[in-house]
């Protein structure tokens, strides 16, 4: 869906909203019904999993670090981090990153066309902190290496097809990857203070294994027009990735990646930032930047991973903040859509939505504990905007 206008920062419980700098009132600005709310209405007191949600919405525990997933003898690994979910006949898969190091790898869980899980398994292993990734349109999952001169891997969310680590697709302090099949390119972020926005662009659509990166060339500001330039030496050593291309512009910290309808959003946590790129004209600008806030409090903080659903909502979880996913609506209204509570030593991870857009599934990284050891997935169910 056809975002209305570019979000600065909206403030609830009021009738005004920062566009462009400018302070506008009224119409321009799409007010929750009551303050603090958004499409979903305000949130209810914390469930038995400590968990805040809209009216009509439950949640479930789908798997806890270091013990079996339900009605498996697989156990779940630590520190879920990234995650996205694909069909399987009737039913569907959510798969899941370890962002710890040794180990790392990816898991996933299957379930029946009722949500029931059938299953539980690993797709890859003896990697390093892999944090974030991304989905393909031929449904591979890439997940990403969050260490510096990391590797992308390309896995198999049934995990039948041994994972494959994708080389051309850059060494570096990789996070998220979202595809484009417009373009025919995957967008991929940098978790550096002065990272980079990249892209790369496979010689052949559907096949990583070779293909040019890119780096986004910008100016300094915050909004205005982009190009992409190659790469001279995607391996990054002896010269990182970052600083081959002189003008390539700098984020403070990239974080989730999504694309949707000729545009990708990615969020940067150093600056708490969500960006949006117009991939029709080459343009950025600003979705959401908590500093342009005139009154009341930021609604969203600590911008991490980051979803979209159909009806063309924006999805962005916490990485502590107040432990909340909030929404972002094309309306712009920003607001929590749940919260976290009793989990302040912990982050939001891997939202992703399974393919009939009724269950979102995500993580609290480290759960009640703070320790990677304590992480918790879970499920929720309810009626999300079609």
């Amino acid at each position: 869906m056809e975002r209305r206008t570019v979000l600065r920062a909206a403030v609830l419980g009021g009738s005004s909203a920062v566009f462009g700098g400018t302070l506008w009132r009224g119409a321009a600005y799409a007010a929750p019904a009551q303050p603090g709310t958004g499409p979903y209405g305000a949130l209810g007191a914390p469930d038995a999993r400590g968990i805040r949600l809209p009216s009509g919405f439950t949640s479930r525990v789908i798997a806890r670090s270091g013990q079996q997933v339900p009605g498996t003898s697989y156990t779940w690994h630590n520190a879920p981090d990234g995650g996205a979910c694909y069909a399987d006949g009737t039913g569907w898969i959510y798969v899941s990153n370890s962002e710890i190091n040794p180990g790392g790898g990816v898991s996933a869980v299957k379930f029946s066309a009722t949500g029931a899980i059938t299953g539980a398994y690993r797709i890859l292993s003896n990697t390093r902190t892999n944090c974030a990734g991304g989905k393909t349109p031929w449904n591979t999952w890439l997940s990403c290496e969050e260490v510096s001169l990391g590797y992308v891997y390309e896995t198999d969310p049934w995990g039948v097809n041994a994972a494959v680590r994708r080389d051309a697709m850059g060494r570096f302090k990789h996070e998220a990857a979202a595809a484009d099949p417009v373009r025919k390119a995957v967008y991929l972020t940098e978790d550096e203070t002065n990272g980079r926005f990249y892209r790369f662009v496979p010689n052949t659509w559907g096949n990583l294994s070779s293909g040019t990166l890119q780096v986004m060339v910008a100016g300094s500001g915050t909004s205005g027009s982009f190009s992409w330039a190659n790469v001279p030496d995607p391996d990054g050593s002896p010269t990182t990735t970052r600083t081959q291309v002189s003008g390539s512009k700098s984020f403070n910290g990239g974080e989730g990646c999504h694309y949707a309808d000729d545009k990708v959003w990615f969020t940067t946590k150093g600056d708490n930032r969500v960006w949006q790129l117009n991939l029709l004209n080459n343009t950025y600008e600003l979705a959401y930047d908590d500093s342009l806030v005139t009154s009341g409090t930021a609604p969203l903080t600590g911008v991490d991973n980051i979803t979209g659903s159909s009806s063309g909502d924006l999805f962005v979880a916490e990485d502590g903040g107040t432990m909340e996913i909030c929404v972002i609506t094309p309306d712009d209204v920003i607001a929590p859509f749940l919260r976290i509570d009793g989990q302040s030593g912990s982050e939001i991870t891997g939202p992703a939505f399974s393919p009939d857009g009724r269950r979102l599934y995500f993580s609290s990284q480290r759960g009640t504990t703070g320790s990677s050891s304590g992480g918790i997935t879970y499920e929720v169910t309810g009626p999300f905007r079609a």
